[in-house]
């Protein structure tokens, strides 16, 4: 099954009730916070609402909490090589 990522980039504060609760309904709460919802019809009416806040990528699979923390993690730009 298919999903849309979505990151919230632009707060929400000072919109309207109704854009602060389409951004509810998401389940974005806090900037940068990602979440992934299934692909439907009603899910993609709720992303045109709020297109210029967020940024949105089509995905085959969710990601962990584990794997999104894994995957923002920095190379650490050196190796140990002996100890």
């Amino acid at each position: 099954m298919a999903y849309f990522r979505i990151t919230l980039l632009r707060s929400g504060i000072g919109l309207p009730f109704k854009t602060r609760g389409v951004l509810t309904a998401l389940g974005l709460k806090k900037r940068m916070r990602t979440v992934y919802q299934p692909i439907t019809q009603s899910t993609a009416g709720m992303i045109m609402k709020v297109k210029e806040l967020v940024d949105v990528e089509e995905v085959e699979e969710r990601s962990t909490q584990k794997q999104m923390r894994e995957a923002r993690k920095p190379d650490p730009g050196f190796w140990v090589e002996r100890k």
